[in-house]
């Protein structure tokens, strides 16, 4: 109360001054004969400007006293004297959280703009008065300082009272805060390809490179307190502190740019894959997600880092087009251990993903095949009704290729513990054909040459992928040529392979390198006819014509054609699948999208020529696929709101890579 004697002698005081100045200058004005006049006036103001200032201290001393007497009536001598000298910030506040009263530390640390009486602490500081009265409290920040507020409520004859104290514990979150900077993380920095980047390089190139490579993990590390090792030729680890990692991950890792600007042998540019070990409890485990994230970054072509999450992954760059190898040693080395799985397996189960092309029912239909010229029992599971190569399944039933295909439900019934289940085309569970058959096998093979996603199936005894491959048929004629069973396999499954080559590489254009025509060659050796695959990719006149119709309605935001197919047809998303191809055709475009619902769903189709990334796109929606081809599925989402947030992808992806 003491605070409040001080005031009121202030304020008698500043009166008393003001009263007694003004009252000696009108007397004086008042008794010249030249100024009477305005003696008379003044001291007629100074009376007014007396009583205003005797009114105002009324008021104010009324409202002080209305306050200090609420306080006195409801807190005993005993308990001011006790708050008084609490060693923490310390209010009272009524019902309607206006303060009351506060003690002294209140009122020098917190809050030292004047009296805090009747004051709502809402005009203070915003409080959620839930957690302030449960028992962890919560944190405020007050005069940059933090402090956890916590509540305790009490009830009295006139009404109900709570007191609040701050607890200061802006010590604690400083060394909160320098702890979580200074925790260490493990990055590993790889040159993609690297043996085929050197190996046809001079010394004096290869000896440059290596110097610039260098240069750029130092440039990487300086003016930060992080320290890196080089374990290899082509790979490089880093120890990094997330104060220094944070702005580099805001950066967008610039160092994948810088490194696309060192040649090798003025024919190269050399790319590098980064993974990082984020959020990790120890360096062991940090050096852990560090290898996962970069078998990712290769398993998505390259050229980008991946940072793990607690919910997947974040990827950065993924801009440049995956590198062909040039040796076939992995694939020869698979092909060895693919085929002692299968033979010993009594019983080889084959499917693609849902909706399927023909590159999945060919992929799976040539490993079928091989499956059976090694003795063994095989089926490809499919939908037919859901697929869009309805014309290959029945090409091949009426060539003599039966009893190749069996149901999803069928599948189920034949699974047991010695069924080997070969996945290809995708390695997403949720995409697959059938997800009770993945669910009953306990022996699966994966074959797919999709960048890697963040799902994929993990239990899998076999996973080879390939995303430098043009498709899943390349990659399995491939290791037929492995398998040592010679030229025995059909024909007409080697059209069907073939033309899943052909649709994935839209007749040799994209994502088409040497081993893509050498797959081609050998399927041709084992008696592909490109006419009947051509057939294969015959419409009939009601999807072509609405396939015109979906490019009809394209229009062209920012390089990319996006189409909308407002009607529905059973043909829906082979059209759209064709549309999205056509559409590449047009002057100008670098990428191609068709929206369109069915099942309940809004669907998108993405395709590009290389140079605009749309499986980062589809990523960014939910989806998935490749460089060139990709997908996504919108629940509950129209067709408008989802052509918005296509367009809000693009720009993000635009931004970012540019």
């Amino acid at each position: 109360m003491k605070g409040l004697n001080g005031l009121d002698i202030i304020i008698k005081a500043t009166a008393g001054v003001l009263a007694a100045t003004a009252l000696t200058a009108s007397i004086l004005l008042y008794d010249t004969p030249s100024t009477s006049g305005k003696g008379k006036a003044l001291l007629v103001v100074t009376i007014f400007i007396a009583i205003l200032l005797i009114a105002e201290f009324i008021a104010f001393r009324g409202k002080t006293i209305k306050e200090v007497a609420k306080m006195s009536s409801r807190i005993t001598k005993t308990e001011r004297e006790s708050l008084l000298h609490f060693p923490a910030p310390v209010i009272v506040v009524d019902d309607s959280n206006t303060i009351i009263w506060y003690n002294r530390r209140f009122g020098a640390e917190v809050y030292t703009e004047g009296e805090a009486y009747g004051i709502p602490i809402a005009e203070i500081v915003e409080m959620d008065f839930k957690k302030v009265y449960s028992p962890e409290g919560e944190l405020v920040c007050l005069k940059n300082k933090f402090y956890q507020a916590k509540g305790i409520h009490t009830e009295s004859s006139d009404g109900e009272l709570s007191m609040i104290y701050f607890d200061d514990t802006t010590e604690y979150i400083e060394l909160e805060y320098e702890f979580r900077q200074s925790h260490k993380n493990v990055i590993i920095i790889s040159v993609d390809n690297y043996e085929d980047l050197m190996t046809y390089a001079r010394e004096s190139d290869k000896a440059h490179a290596l110097v610039q490579i260098e240069k750029l993990i130092e440039n990487f590390t300086e003016g930060t307190t992080a320290f890196y090792k080089k374990v290899g030729s082509d790979k490089f680890y880093v120890i990094m502190e997330d104060r220094h990692l944070t702005p580099i991950i805001e950066n967008r890792f610039k160092i994948l740019e810088q490194a696309r600007q060192i040649m090798v042998d003025e024919r190269q540019n050399l790319t590098l894959s980064i993974g990082v070990g984020s959020n990790a409890e120890n360096l062991a485990e940090s050096e852990n997600y560090a290898r996962k994230a970069l078998d990712m970054c290769l398993g998505r072509g390259g050229d980008q880092a991946a940072v793990r999450k607690d919910n997947g992954y974040e990827f950065f760059g993924g801009v440049s087009k995956g590198v062909e190898k040039s040796t076939k040693v992995k694939t020869r080395m698979i092909a060895k251990t693919m085929l002692e799985l299968l033979m010993s397996s009594e019983k080889i189960l084959v499917m693609g993903h849902r909706f399927s092309d023909l590159d999945a029912v060919g992929s799976a239909v040539g490993v079928c095949s091989a499956a059976r010229k090694m003795g063994r029992e095989s089926y490809v599971v499919v939908n037919r009704e859901q697929s869009m190569a309805k014309l290959l399944i029945d090409y091949l039933n009426n060539n003599d290729i039966n009893n190749y295909f069996i149901t999803p439900a069928e599948g189920v019934e034949k699974m047991n513990e010695n069924t080997m289940l070969v996945v290809v085309d995708t390695h997403n569970p949720d995409l697959v054909e059938s997800k009770e058959v993945l669910a009953r096998a306990q022996n699966i093979i994966v074959i797919d040459h999709h960048r890697m996603a963040n799902r994929s199936i993990d239990n899998a005894v076999m996973f080879y992928q390939e995303p430098a491959a043009s498709s899943a048929c390349e990659m399995v004629a491939e290791l037929i040529e492995y398998f040592g069973i010679g030229n025995k396999i059909p024909a007409p499954v080697a059209e069907a392979m073939l033309a899943g080559i052909m649709l994935d590489t839209k007749n040799f254009v994209m994502k088409t390198g040497v081993r893509t025509f050498e797959a081609a060659a050998y399927l041709k050796k084992m008696g592909a006819d490109t006419v009947n695959v051509k057939r294969l990719f015959a419409d009939n006149i009601e999807t072509y014509r609405f396939k015109s119709q979906i490019i009809n309605s394209a229009q062209i935001y920012r390089k990319c054609a996006i189409a909308v197919a407002e009607e529905y047809s059973d043909n829906i998303r082979v059209a759209s699948s064709q549309a999205a191809d056509e559409m590449l055709g047009i002057v100008g475009v670098n990428a191609s999208f068709v929206l369109y619902e069915s099942g309940g769903t809004t669907n998108i189709s993405a395709r590009s020529m290389g140079d605009f990334n749309v499986q980062i796109i589809m990523e960014a929606l939910g989806g998935g696929g490749h460089q060139t081809m990709a997908a996504t599925q919108l629940k509950s989402t129209d067709l408008q709101s989802a052509g918005r947030m296509l367009k809000e992808a693009i720009d993000d992806y635009i931004r970012n890579n540019s």
